[in-house]
């Protein structure tokens, strides 16, 4: 193989992590891995939001899609496209 040679993340490989969220008075579970736990932790404060505020602006804008992916999905999919915008400017 040729290329540069990849390491594990610096936390090492974990599988997902069950947490319970509150979206417009509904509670509803999220399975994510734990470094998308704490880049959404970093993102809902760095806009002085509440965790589950963020989740449920991210879920608002999810419902709306032609085809809506499932909860998860949609914010690793927000998490990745606001790290790549930032990583681009």
């Amino acid at each position: 193989m040729t290329g540069r040679a990849i390491d594990a993340p610096s936390g090492g490989f974990h599988g997902p992590v069950k947490r319970s969220v509150t979206i417009a008075g509904h509670q509803t579970s999220i399975s994510l891995e734990p470094l998308f736990w704490e880049a959404l932790e970093q993102a809902a404060e760095s806009r002085a939001l509440p965790l589950n505020a963020l989740i449920a602006e991210i879920d608002a804008r999810r419902i709306v899609a032609d085809v809506p992916p499932n909860l998860a999905s949609a914010l690793r999919t927000w998490l990745f496209s606001i790290i790549t915008e930032n990583c681009s400017q």
